[in-house]
């Protein structure tokens, strides 16, 4: 679907992240604000790849397929029980649309390998999103848990021509109950809106990532070209700000120049600090007036900080990356010079930042916090 996108729209060596402040005008440095270091694990990256031997009987192609042959790539990351559990989007090789995402389902005990359940737990079927899912797919998932442990994921519906946000929850991460389209009860005007990508404000309690209410609501940065903002009271039902004209209200936008001069999209779940708000977010280098050290339409991530009083005013924003492609199995893949950062947790004192490579695969990077910035 990435590569529709950036037809609509017409992808890491770690750095020390230099940051901007906004609020004050000028200075720029080093803050203790922006998480970093995260380090790759090159000895175990790929953490997850493509596998042709495990099969799917599908309910709605009403045959079996190899539904991770093609590409792995875009996980979602929770803690459980102890242990580090993935939600990553898959592909087969079959339909028109070069694969059909589903989601997989994958377990580790140190955050780096892992063992994967041989079906799907979240996919297409003969339910009332097939016409939003078939047969694009389930793509990009984020989970979160609420303070009860119910786990909650957005993901992007797509059916061949449209993106759209989703909810579903699950009380195990493997049975899981498809609530429809995030912004359906936000008004009709919004039924067939491009959107994608729902990062859910949480903070860390122990390793456990929980959402967080700010103003007596739920908020979540979501979107591909800017990151727009909505609220809800429940995690499933959302509304999107607008701004008095009756336009989407954004937070966040590219910057002429900069290795985010193209796209902005969120990362995994924003984290509540005691700094602010924090989002790691993916973006995407323009061909013409963009970062001149990135080649064109390359994905780098990098970090904004929000007012948690007011989650759509940026405190401050990182003037340069913190990670970009510089591995073959990032630059080369089904789209190339791509790192996209999607799920983190708190495991054994550190901070694992999961991401797609390539959108073929899935690597890992690690931030120890007692390691000085």
């Amino acid at each position: 679907m990435r590569l529709l996108l950036f037809l609509m729209l017409s992808s890491l060596t770690i750095s020390y992240a230099q940051v901007k402040k906004t609020t004050t005008g000028t200075k720029s440095g080093y803050e203790k604000w922006v998480l970093q270091p995260f380090i790759k694990q090159d000895a175990d990256n790929p953490c997850l790849e493509p596998l042709a031997t495990t099969t799917f009987d599908c309910p709605v192609r009403k045959e079996t397929v190899t539904w991770e042959e093609k590409d792995v790539f875009n996980p979602a990351a929770i803690v459980r029980n102890g242990k580090v559990y993935l939600l990553y989007r898959a592909e087969d090789k079959v339909g028109k649309h070069a694969g059909t995402s589903r989601i997989g389902l994958a377990v580790s005990e140190d955050g780096v390998h892992f063992t994967r359940e041989p079906k799907p737990v979240f996919y297409p079927d003969n339910d009332a999103m097939k016409v939003y899912e078939w047969e694009g797919g389930c793509e990009d998932p984020r989970v979160i848990e609420d303070e009860k442990g119910t786990y909650y994921m957005t993901y992007t519906a797509y059916d061949g021509t449209l993106a759209r946000l989703c909810v579903a929850s699950s009380p195990d991460l493997v049975r899981w109950t498809k609530h429809g389209l995030a912004f359906a009860q936000a008004g009709e005007s919004y039924k067939d809106l491009w959107s994608k990508s729902g990062s859910i404000v949480c903070r860390r309690v122990g390793n456990r990532i929980i959402a967080t209410k700010l103003n007596g609501l739920y908020y979540m940065y979501w979107g591909d070209t800017k990151l727009f903002v909505a609220t809800s009271k429940d995690l499933i039902h959302w509304t999107p700000l607008k701004k008095s004209n009756g336009e989407l209200a954004f937070a966040l936008e590219p910057r002429p120049g900069k290795f985010d001069s193209d796209l902005v999209e969120p990362g995994p779940p924003a984290l509540l600090t005691a700094d602010g708000i924090l989002l790691l977010y993916n973006s995407r280098n323009k061909e013409t007036g963009g970062d001149p050290d990135l080649p064109s339409f390359t994905y780098a991530a990098g970090q904004v900080l929000f007012d948690p009083k007011n989650p759509e005013k940026v405190l401050q924003r990182s003037d340069r990356h913190f990670m970009h492609p510089d591995k073959d199995y990032e630059i080369n893949g089904q789209v190339g010079n791509v790192c996209f950062v999607e799920g983190m947790v708190y495991h054994k004192n550190k901070w694992f930042l999961y991401y797609g490579t390539a959108d073929s695969k899935i690597a890992v990077a690690v931030h120890e916090p007692s390691k000085l910035k």
